[in-house]
């Protein structure tokens, strides 16, 4: 089991570095660094920070869970939700405007394939802790 644990806690501290990183370079670069035009709408870039913002606090709470993974259930799982809601929102981005560029599809996998598999994988550690 603690192999198992430490397992774990590796894959999502090395996951952590997704939101961190680009949640970080998103926020002080803004849109920019996607390649975009720089005549980007100070709205759009605003709020493309924020979400970034948003992302980089994402990072921030799941590694907080790391330490002690068995007993972060509560707490995983709300953050996995939220993932799991941008995610959905992201494929309704692609069903309505079209297919995002091959990070963003990366993205997507994250967000509705790979937390949801950590999720049943942090549960899956807590009840072999009981």
């Amino acid at each position: 089991m603690i192999a198992e644990r430490r397992a774990l806690q590796a894959v999502v501290a090395i996951a952590c570095l997704v939101p961190l990183s680009i949640g970080g370079i998103s926020v002080v670069r803004g849109p920019g660094w996607l390649g975009h035009a720089p005549s980007i709408p100070t709205d759009l870039d605003s709020q493309f920070r924020y979400v970034s913002g948003i992302f980089l606090g994402l990072g921030l709470a799941f590694v907080t869970c790391v330490p002690a993974i068995e007993r972060k259930g509560a707490r995983f799982r709300l953050l996995g939700a939220l993932v799991i809601a941008g995610g959905m929102a992201r494929g309704l981005s692609w069903a309505m405007v079209g297919a995002p560029s091959t990070g963003h599809r990366l993205g997507l996998a994250m967000e509705l394939g790979v937390v949801p598999l950590l999720m049943l994988w942090q549960a899956r550690i807590a009840r072999r802790r009981r």
